[in-house]
């Protein structure tokens, strides 16, 4: 009691109401019974979430049923190189049209460079199997790679010097846009200019249909085990909340 006569309010330390118990009770003030208190609240608590996560464990049975799903097959399906009908998109396309016309090409390489140390460096290039080379009239930039070796026993080089003098023969085969093409045309060794066309490469094309074609089939043939080795019949949801879902007795309590 204060001295206006009231009495204080009651106060609540280590979840105990000071208050309902007599100032005269020692025990009540005991270290023993205080950790005691504490201890057995501190037990309540974890009690209370240890049901808190019983409940959210039991699962619905259409909740269970992905637990239980079989794994499904992953394939990796490569892009394919080539389209499916090569010739006729080469002849359609605006594009391969323009290129397949003999139009001005430029060696691009080096560009910050003299004209002389252009010049020598682009004999270089060509002798190791390669040349930066840009058709002009379509804007289009081409990293041509051929082989440089001179074999006399081959009908036609893919990097002749001695073709012409003072410049150079180039033949690049490549897959532009999904169609085999053949680049064929000369540059200026002076001017690092010239003239060339792209024309559709028969041959390489009937090897990358092959291809095309039986990565398509073994494609389609291990799908088709896949189907067979993992469906299995589906059982209807229904059927899984009567039985308590796949692979338990039944359902859990409540349902």
């Amino acid at each position: 009691m204060d001295s206006s006569g009231n009495l204080p309010e009651p106060q609540v330390l280590f979840g105990i109401n000071w208050a309902e118990h007599p100032i005269g009770d020692q025990s009540t003030f005991s270290p023993q019974r205080i950790h005691t208190s504490i201890h057995q609240k501190t037990m309540h608590h974890h009690q209370n979430l240890g049901d808190a996560a019983a409940l959210n464990g039991m699962l619905p049975p259409y909740e269970a049923m992905a637990m239980y799903e079989q794994p499904k097959p992953r394939f990796i399906f490569k892009m394919p190189r080539v389209v499916p009908d090569q010739r006729s998109k080469f002849e359609s396309d605006e594009l391969f049209r323009r290129l397949s016309r003999e139009s001005e090409v430029r060696y691009t390489g080096y560009r910050e460079r003299a004209a002389e140390e252009r010049r020598m460096r682009f004999v270089n290039d060509c002798r190791k199997g390669y040349a930066e080379i840009s058709m002009v009239a379509s804007g289009t930039n081409l990293q041509l790679y051929f082989n440089a070796n001179h074999n006399p026993y081959a009908q036609e080089q893919e990097c002749d010097f001695e073709r012409e003098r003072g410049k150079v023969h180039l033949r690049s085969s490549f897959i532009m846009n999904g169609v085999c093409v053949r680049f064929r045309g000369w540059v200026d060794l002076d001017r690092l200019d010239g003239v060339a066309s792209l024309e559709f490469d028969e041959q390489r094309a009937q090897q990358e249909d092959a291809q095309l074609q039986e990565q398509i089939q073994s494609y389609n043939q291990r799908m088709a085990e896949s189907k067979r080795i993992y469906h299995t019949p589906q059982t209807p949801p229904e059927d899984h909340h009567r039985r308590g879902g796949p692979g338990l007795p039944g359902g859990p309590m409540g349902w």
